[in-house]
C-alpha cells in the first residue's frame, strides 16, 4: 500500500465515500455491496441439533425503569453509515460514564461468544459441581454469518429458538462484513452474560502453558440464536465492550477499589488504564466478571459472583484455558429480554497482542538480558533491554523460532515449526553495549577446525593439557599451534579464557590474512557512484537540482572507520538519460569534463584517471559540476532512459579501478530506450487471482539476473531510488539491488515540497550506513542438522555460500536448518555464522557469531521455547518467495494449513483433556493467528483494488530482507492514542489493537508501520486540542492529508512532534506523516492498517480468522 504519493483525482478505492448519505457497501452499514469480495471463510457446516435449555444463570439485571433508552435503541440519522456516527464529546467504545451512542465495533461478524483466558491446572480438579453437558453444548454458539437471520422466538418464556441452517462454506456472504449484522443506521445493542456458579476458579501460581477459549464448533452442536422481538429497524447482536486487553495471567496483584471476590483475583489492571479514565476496569475471568458502571447505569455491580473454595497449591505451568461455562457475551443480563440477540465473540476474550507486548515489557524490560545460558528465550523485539554477551551472541544478531529443537526429525515433521534464524550479522548495538572485539592474530590467522573449518569459539573442548582441542561442531580433534598453547584449569578450561573474546564472548571479529583476500592482495577502499537520471521527468520535478545541492553537503559524511580524520571512500558521478555522461573531476582540474558515450549496447568507461577521487583533495571541481548539472540539462526534451546499461558502466568503472563499492542509481521511469535491458509496460490487473499472476513479481527479462551475478562477482552494491509517476516495472528493476545486497527506495509520484524531506532523509541515512562490501556468509552447525533454505537479499552460486555486494546493518539473511541425524538432548545444536567482508576503509575481516540451542525429546519442550515474531517472519519470507512460482492462493493454503498443523499438534499432544470445543493455543504462540492474519490480508497475499502491481513488488522484496522488529510492526501496526497520558509524560504512551472499535472520535491516534505514519483526528476532539495541534480554530478547518505539524510552543505540539521524531528513529526508513480526519476520504487508506478489522480487500477480521483457524484444527484432529 502505497501512502507516499500525493492525494489521487479519485478516491483510493474507487468507491463512493462515506461522507456521503446513501453510502452502502458491504463493509459498511450492513448493505450488501454489488461488489463485495467473497469471505474468504464461509460458515460452520454439519447437522444441529436443536433443543430447549433455561438461559444462563448470573447476576440479572432489570432494566432501567426511567432515564435514557439502552444503547441498542438509540437510532442514527437515517441514511448515513452507522460506523460513521458519533455523539458529541468524547465516546467510548466501551462502559462510559455517560449515556452515549455506542461506536460500532470494528470486527465481529460471528455469533458466538469467547470465553476469556484463565490459567487451568495441569490436573483438572473439581470446584464445585461439574457443568452438565447441555450447559457446556449450549455455549458452543453456531458460526453464524452476519446476515442470517434469527428464528422466530419458542411460545413461552424465554428459550432457544431452533437454530438456522447457513449458507455453505464456500459461498460469499454479502453481509459477512465488519458491520454486517447490523441493519444501516443501526446502533447495536449490549449484553452481558455473567458467569456461572460451576466454574473452575483459575490458579495464578505458575506461568501459564497455554491460552484457550471456546469458539464454536465446526460440525458439533451448535448453539441456537437467542430469540425475541426485535425492536424495529434493529439487527441482531450486540458490540462487545471495550474492556482492557488482559488475555494472559499475570501474577497475582491487588484489584482495583471495588472489586469484591472470594475467589481467586483476576488479572491486574492494563498499563493503560488511563486510556478510559471514569469507570472500574472489567477483570477477566471465567467466575464472572467484576463489571464497572456501564452505559445507562449510574453504579457499579454490588460485586461478582462469590465461591467458597479456595485455590488448590501451586501447579507446575497449568495451561490456560476457557471454560465453555463462562463465557462473558457483552452484557447480556443488563438487557430487557426482548432485546437479548445471539451470543458474539468478545474481542476482549482473545489474545490481545498489546497486551503480550505489555506484559513483556514488565517481565523482562528492567533486566539485563545475560546470553551465558544455552536455549534461552530472549525479550520479544518490542521490549527495550540490554545484552550482556557470555558466550552466545545478542538476539540483534541472531533471532530464532525456537530455542529448544526436536531431537529428532520425525519430531519436527509432527510439530510442522520451521526451525530457522533470522540472523543480522552487522546489526547496529545502542550505545550502551559494547561492539564486537577485534581480535589480531597475526600473519598465521584465526584458528579454526581442519576438518569442518568452523572457527575458534567458547564452545571449544580443549584436552591434552591445553595442547588439543575438539571442534564442537564435527567432533574432530585438531593441535594447537604453539602461539595460541595456552594451561587448563582445574575444570578444563583455558586460564586465559575470559582474556579473549572468541573464547568467552558469542560475537567477535577476527583481521583476515591475505589469504581470505581475492587473487590473494589486500583490498583498496571501496568507492561510491552517483548515477542521476537527467531525462525530462527528473529535471521537471525538481528531483536533478534537489540532489545535486544535498550532495554537495552529504559528501562530508561518507562512512569511515573507527576515528578515521575523513572517509577512505572515493566518489565519482554520472548522468544519464538515453546516453550516459561520465565526469572527470580531477583535483588538478579547474573546471570537470564531461565525457558521453552513446554506443549503450557495448558499455565501457571512457576514462580511468579522474573518475573516481577523494572528496576533500577534489571538492572544488566536485561542487562546480553540482552546481551545473541542473543548468546543463535544464532545457532538455528527452524523456527515454536506459538501465541495465547504467549499472554496467558503474560496475565496469569499479572493475577498472580494482575496488569494491555502490552505486546509487535514481531512476524516474520505465527504460524503454533501445539498449540491452529494455522493459515494455506489462502491468495487467486482470492477471490478479489467476495462475499468471506469480509473473507479475517475476522479471521480464534475464539480462538483469546475469549484469547482477557480474556485479556480485566484482564486488559492486546497488542501492535504486526510484521516482515512478507510473508503472515503472519495479519486479524487473529491483532484481539487481536485490542479488547485489542493496536496496530499493520508491517515491510515487514525487513533489519536492510534499516528499524531499522523506527522500533526503533516507538518502543521508543510506549514504551514511556502515556497510560490508565484498561479503560472503556461511553458516556451519553441529552434526545433526544443516542450513538447507536462506531468505534475504543476496546471490548464491552454490549451496552454502551467501554472497553479497554489499551487507548493511539493517539488512538480515534468513537460514533455515533440518535434520540430517538425531541431536542429543546433553549436548545440544550450535550454530555459527561467519561473514567475511570488507570494511570501508578496505581492511579484510571476519565476523563471528555463535548460538548454542537446547534439543528436546517432548513436544511440550519444544512448544515452550518459541518466538512468534520470529516465526512469522519467516513465514511471511516464505510466502512471498512462493509467490515467484504459485498462485497466491496457494500460498496463503499453506500458510493456513501449517500454522493448523502447529496448533493441533500441541493440542494433540502437549494440552491437557479438555471439550473438543475449547481453542487452546501455547502460551508463546497465542498470537500466531492474529499475526498470520496480517500476514495472510497484506498487500502482496490480498491486494486491494488501489494496491499497484509495483506496490506489490517493491514490499515483496522489502520484507524479505526484514528483521523480526520491522516485521512485526509492519504486519501489526503501532497504534497510540495522543490525549489520554500525561502531557508531562516523556514516555511513548501505551499503544491500543489495530481496530476501529478502539477509536474514540474525541481522541486523537498515531499509527506507524515502519514505512507509513498517519495522525488521525475525531470528529469531536476539544477544539483547546485542535488549536494547539494544528493552530486553526476547529475541526473542519484542519488541512486533511497534511504531511506535516506546525511548530508551536505549547506541551501538547512539542510532545507529539516528539513523539512523531522518536518514532522515525526507531526505524530504518523516514516516514512520511499524514493527517487523516474522522470522515475523510483519506479514513478508508489508514483503515487498511487497522488489521484486527475485516479489510475492504476480502480479508478476515481476526475474530473470523481465530474461528476459522479452530475449525482448521478441528478437522485435523478429528
Amino acid at each position: 500500500m502505497n501512502v507516499n504519493q500525493s492525494a489521487p483525482p479519485v478516491p483510493p478505492f474507487g468507491q463512493p465515500q462515506p461522507v456521503y448519505p446513501g453510502y452502502h457497501q458491504s463493509s459498511y452499514g450492513g448493505q450488501p455491496g454489488s461488489t463485495a469480495p467473497p469471505a474468504p471463510y464461509g460458515a460452520y457446516n454439519g447437522p444441529v441439533p436443536g433443543y430447549q435449555q433455561t438461559p444462563p444463570q448470573g447476576v440479572s439485571r432489570a432494566p432501567p425503569s426511567s432515564g435514557v433508552p439502552p444503547a441498542s435503541t438509540v437510532q442514527a440519522p437515517c441514511g448515513q453509515a452507522a460506523y460513521s456516527q458519533f455523539g458529541q464529546g468524547d465516546v467510548q467504545n466501551g462502559p462510559s460514564s455517560t449515556v452515549q451512542m455506542q461506536r460500532l465495533p470494528g470486527s465481529q461478524p460471528f455469533g458466538s461468544p469467547l470465553a476469556p483466558v484463565v490459567s487451568q491446572p495441569a490436573v483438572l480438579q473439581p470446584y464445585g459441581p461439574p457443568p452438565t453437558s447441555a450447559q457446556v453444548t449450549a455455549q458452543l454458539a453456531g458460526m453464524q454469518i452476519g446476515g442470517a437471520v434469527a428464528p422466530a422466538p419458542p411460545p413461552s418464556g424465554l428459550g432457544y429458538g431452533t437454530p438456522t441452517s447457513l449458507a455453505s462454506a464456500s459461498g460469499s456472504f454479502p453481509n459477512s462484513g465488519l458491520y454486517g449484522s447490523y441493519s444501516q443506521g443501526q446502533a447495536p445493542p449490549h449484553s452481558q452474560a455473567q458467569g456461572h456458579p460451576g466454574v473452575q476458579p483459575p490458579q495464578r501460581s505458575a506461568p501459564p502453558q497455554a491460552s484457550s477459549f471456546t469458539p464454536p464448533a465446526s460440525g458439533g452442536p451448535r448453539m441456537p440464536s437467542m430469540a425475541g422481538p426485535l425492536l424495529p429497524g434493529q439487527g441482531f447482536g450486540g458490540p462487545p465492550v471495550s474492556q482492557p486487553n488482559h488475555v494472559s495471567s499475570p501474577p497475582p496483584q491487588a484489584l482495583p477499589p471495588g472489586t469484591q471476590m472470594s475467589g481467586p483475583p483476576g488479572p491486574p489492571p492494563p498499563m493503560h488504564s488511563s486510556q478510559q479514565p471514569g469507570y472500574q476496569l472489567q477483570q477477566n475471568g471465567s467466575f464472572g466478571p467484576a463489571r464497572g458502571p456501564q452505559p445507562n447505569y449510574g453504579s457499579p455491580y454490588p460485586g461478582a459472583p462469590t465461591f467458597g473454595s479456595q485455590p488448590g497449591p501451586p501447579q507446575p505451568l497449568p495451561p490456560k484455558r476457557l471454560d465453555p461455562d463462562a463465557i462473558p457475551s457483552p452484557q447480556l443480563n443488563e438487557l430487557p429480554p426482548q432485546q437479548k440477540t445471539r451470543h458474539r465473540i468478545d474481542p476482549d476474550a482473545i489474545p490481545s497482542p498489546i497486551q503480550v507486548i505489555e506484559d513483556d515489557r514488565n517481565n523482562r524490560g528492567s533486566e539485563p538480558f545475560v546470553t551465558g545460558v544455552r536455549g534461552q528465550v530472549p525479550p520479544l523485539v518490542t521490549t527495550n533491554f540490554l545484552v550482556k554477551d557470555q558466550g552466545n551472541a545478542s538476539p540483534r544478531y541472531i533471532r530464532c523460532t525456537s530455542y529448544n529443537i526436536p531431537c529428532t526429525s520425525d519430531m519436527a515433521k509432527q510439530a510442522q515449526v520451521p526451525l530457522a534464524a533470522v540472523i543480522k550479522p552487522l546489526a547496529r548495538l545502542p550505545p550502551e553495549e559494547a561492539s564486537p572485539y577485534v581480535v589480531d592474530h597475526g600473519e598465521s590467522g584465526p584458528l579454526r577446525c581442519n576438518r569442518c573449518k568452523a572457527y575458534m569459539c567458547p564452545f571449544m573442548q580443549f584436552i591434552e593439557g591445553g595442547r588439543r582441542f575438539q571442534c564442537c561442531f564435527c567432533s574432530c580433534i585438531n593441535d594447537v599451534p604453539p602461539q595460541y598453547f595456552q594451561h587448563l584449569d582445574h575444570t578444563g578450561k583455558r586460564v586465559d579464557a575470559y582474556d579473549r573474546p572468541e573464547l568467552s564472548l558469542g560475537s567477535y571479529e577476527f583481521l583476515a590474512t591475505v589469504d581470505y583476500c581475492k587473487n590473494n592482495k589486500f583490498p583498496s577502499p571501496p568507492a561510491f557512484i552517483f548515477m542521476i537520471d537527467v531525462s525530462y521527468n527528473a529535471i521537471r520535478t525538481g528531483l536533478v537540482r534537489l540532489l545535486c545541492e544535498e550532495l554537495k553537503s552529504l559528501l562530508d559524511f561518507l562512512p569511515r572507520e573507527g576515528g578515521a580524520e575523513e572517509s577512505a571512500i572515493r566518489v565519482g558521478f554520472v548522468t544519464y538519460n538515453k546516453v550516459l555522461h561520465f565526469y572527470n573531476v580531477k583535483s588538478s582540474l579547474a573546471q570537470p569534463q564531461m565525457m558521453v558515450v552513446s554506443d549503450v549496447a557495448d558499455m565501457f568507461v571512457p576514462l580511468l584517471d579522474g573518475f573516481l577521487v577523494n572528496v576533500n583533495e577534489s571538492r572544488a571541481v566536485i561542487t562546480s559540476l553540482l552546481d551545473q548539472i541542473p543548468e546543463m540539462f535544464a532545457d532538455t526534451r528527452e524523456t527515454e532512459t536506459v538501465f541495465a546499461p547504467v549499472i554496467q558502466a558503474g560496475m565496469e568503472a569499479l572493475k577498472a579501478a580494482e575496488c569494491a563499492g555502490k552505486l546509487f542509481v535514481f531512476h524516474t521511469s520505465l527504460p524503454i530506450a533501445e539498449a540491452p535491458g529494455k522493459l515494455k509496460n506489462r502491468d495487467d490487473r486482470k492477471l490478479i487471482n489467476t495462475d499468471k499472476e506469480k509473473t507479475l513479481f517475476q522479471p521480464q527479462t534475464g539480462a538483469y539476473q546475469a549484469l547482477a551475478k557480474e556485479c556480485v562477482t566484482q564486488g559492486c552494491c546497488v542501492d535504486l531510488f526510484l521516482f515512478p509517476n507510473q508503472y515503472v516495472d519495479v519486479a524487473t528493476l529491483s532484481v539487481v539491488p536485490q542479488l547485489t545486497g542493496g536496496s530499493v527506495y520508491k517515491y510515487a509520484c514525487f513533489q519536492v515540497e510534499n516528499d524531499q524531506e522523506r527522500f533526503l532523509s533516507d538518502l543521508r541515512r543510506d549514504v551514511q550506513k556502515v556497510v560490508g562490501f565484498d561479503a560472503v556468509m556461511r553458516v556451519r552447525t553441529s552434526t545433526g542438522i544443516r542450513a538447507v533454505d536462506f531468505f534475504g537479499a543476496f546471490y548464491m552460486s552454490n549451496t552454502t555460500d551467501v554472497e553479497l555486494a554489499g551487507l548493511d546493518g539493517d539488512k538480515t539473511v534468513t537460514v533455515e536448518f533440518k535434520h540430517d541425524d538425531r541431536l542429543n538432548e546433553e549436548s545440544g545444536a550450535l550454530l555459527q555464522c561467519a561473514l567475511l567482508y570488507t570494511s570501508c576503509a578496505g581492511q579484510r575481516r571476519l565476523r563471528i557469531h555463535n548460538l548454542a540451542l537446547n534439543c528436546c525429546t517432548q513436544l511440550a519442550d519444544l512448544y515452550r521455547n518459541c518466538e512468534t515474531d520470529t516465526l512469522i517472519n519467516y513465514m511471511a519470507k516464505f510466502a512471498y518467495r512462493g509467490v515467484l512460482n504459485s498462485p497466491v492462493k496457494t500460498v496463503r493454503d499453506t500458510l493456513i494449513t501449517q500454522c493448523a498443523q502447529i496448533l493441533a499438534c500441541y493440542r494433540k499432544n502437549c494440552a491437557s483433556p479438555s471439550s473438543a470445543g475449547q481453542l487452546i493455543l501455547p502460551e508463546c504462540m497465542k498470537l500466531l493467528p492474529v499475526y498470520l492474519n496480517c500476514v495472510l490480508k497484506s498487500d502482496v497475499l490480498q491486494p486491494g483494488a488501489e494496491v499497484t502491481t509495483d506496490d506489490r513488488a517493491y514490499v515483496r522484496q522489502l520484507v524479505t530482507s526484514m528483521d523480526v522488529a520491522e516485521t512485526n510492526v509492519f504486519f501489526y501496526p503501532r497504534l497510540l492514542p495522543l490525549t489520554k497520558s500525561p502531557i508531562e509524560s516523556t514516555t511513548e504512551p501505551p499503544a491500543v489493537r489495530a481496530s476501529e472499535e478502539r477509536l474514540s472520535s474525541g481522541d486523537i491516534y498515531l499509527l506507524e508501520n515502519g514505512l507509513n505514519l498517519f495522525l488521525w483526528v475525531g470528529a469531536s476532539v476539544q477544539q483547546g486540542v485542535v488549536q494547539s495541534l494544528f493552530n486553526v480554530s476547529s475541526f473542519s478547518q484542519i488541512t486533511s492529508g497534511l504531511s506535516v505539524l506546525p511548530v508551536l510552543d505549547n506541551p501538547l505540539s512539542k510532545k507529539v512532534r516528539g513523539l512523531i521524531d522518536s518514532l522515525r528513529a526507531q526505524r530504518s526508513r523516514y516516514m512520511k506523516l499524514i493527517v487523516v480526519k474522522q470522515e475523510d476520504k483519506l479514513e478508508m487508506l489508514f483503515k487498511h492498517f487497522l488489521v484486527e478489522d475485516k479489510s475492504l480487500s476480502g480479508g478476515a477480521s481476526y475474530v473470523d480468522f481465530l474461528c476459522h483457524m479452530h475449525k482448521e484444527i478441528r478437522q485435523l484432529l478429528s
